[in-house]
């Protein structure tokens, strides 16, 4: 049987959009080491991650020592854990293993890496910069290891609970578009005793009651509103691919995707030509993100400080902590306008429509009077 090609693990495995650095400096050499690994080999995704691990627990060790040759042998090794940690998810995706274990152990150890690299290179800083200077033990050291632990997670965290309202503004969308549907066919004249049953079933499960909606013109404006959600529910520019039903190992469940960007795009036009130039890239416009924190703090920190000192890590660390708050900021202005955007479409439709069903109501209710339940927490 012929194995898979460098071209195949391309398709089936590089994301539609990735960072940067993981764009250029390690997909080239991760795709050639899954073609191998899934051709010559009996190695598993879990195993892989596993290995990552170690390398990132050996990069901990180094950063311990704090002397600038274990500094250098510390940054190589977390750039080899990346570069692993990289190769699972795809050598999962290649050879048909993804597990919602995987996920949780890719998951698991890069929290734990990033977490034990932190205490093990601020500590070996701490403990060298006293030897050299005894009466004024570096505290900033101490923060900086907090700080860079308080970063990750909280990058993390945002990341999931934009993904999480995003998905419910869909979610939101979709149903609204059932509703109207549902309300157009009771516009409908029934023909039968049965079909003014079912009128009338369907009046009480959108919240109509008695009304009687019969006329024409009030069907052209429910056909017209219901085409306007379904064109929303296609316009969003990026379609729905395989890479953005992934995260890690774990295959997901699929939503329509909805522009809810319009806002954001009208007040910084430049944005579509800077997104499209980046998207022909396979780049993300998430410019600095998790992953450059990340090289920033373990991989070229260590560098700097082995080269001109303890100092260089402090200001590193400093620089791409403010860098990712900057980007962290944005993702959060961004999805603000796009729930202004959301509550703009469903506000207008349903008044243009003129149909409020009983989940409509608990919405609006939920939003007048602060109601605490999931979904509207969320999209506030």
């Amino acid at each position: 049987m012929p194995g898979h090609t460098l071209d195949e693990v391309r398709e089936r495995t590089l994301k539609e959009r990735d960072s940067w650095w993981t764009v250029h400096l390690a997909d080239p050499i991760a795709v050639r080491t899954v073609r191998l690994l899934a051709n010559r080999t009996s190695v598993t995704p879990n195993q892989v991650t596993v290995a990552a691990l170690f390398l990132g627990l050996g990069a901990a060790v180094c950063f311990a020592l704090g002397y600038w040759y274990f500094l250098v042998l510390g940054a190589l090794l977390y750039y080899l854990c990346f570069l692993l940690d990289c190769v699972d998810g795809k050598l999962a995706r290649i050879t048909g293993t993804e597990t919602l274990f995987g996920s949780w152990m890719d998951y698991v150890s890069d929290r734990f890496r990033v977490l034990v690299c932190a205490v093990a290179l601020m500590g070996g800083q701490y403990v060298v910069a006293s030897q050299q200077e005894p009466g004024a033990p570096p505290v900033w050291f101490v923060w900086l290891a907090l700080a860079v632990v308080f970063l990750d997670m909280l990058r993390y965290l945002n990341a999931l609970q934009v993904y999480k309202v995003r998905r419910e503004m869909r979610s939101h969308l979709a149903a609204a578009l059932e509703r109207a549907r549902a309300t157009l066919s009771m516009l409908e004249p029934p023909e039968s005793e049965s079909g003014r049953e079912a009128e009338q079933e369907t009046a009480e499960a959108t919240g109509s009651g008695d009304r009687t909606m019969s006329d024409g013109g009030e069907q052209a404006v429910l056909r017209h509103g219901i085409a306007v959600l379904e064109q929303i529910l296609r316009s969003h520019s990026e379609r729905e691919t395989r890479n953005s039903r992934r995260a890690g190992k774990q295959p997901d469940m699929t939503l329509p995707k909805v522009d809810l960007h319009q806002e954001f795009r009208d007040r910084f036009p430049w944005y579509q030509r800077f997104w499209a130039a980046l998207n022909a890239r396979r780049v993300r416009t998430h410019l600095f993100g998790g992953i450059e924190f990340q090289m920033a703090v373990f991989v070229f920190a260590p560098l700097a400080a082995g080269l001109f000192g303890p100092s260089s890590i402090v200001w590193i660390t400093a620089v791409s902590g403010v860098l990712l708050l900057a980007f962290e900021i944005a993702i959060i202005y961004k999805l603000w306008l796009s729930t202004r955007d959301f509550f703009r479409v469903v506000d207008g439709i349903d008044g243009a429509l003129r149909f409020s069903g009983p989940s409509d109501g608990a919405e609006e209710e939920g939003r007048e009077t602060g109601s605490d339940s999931d979904s509207q927490a969320s999209l506030r």
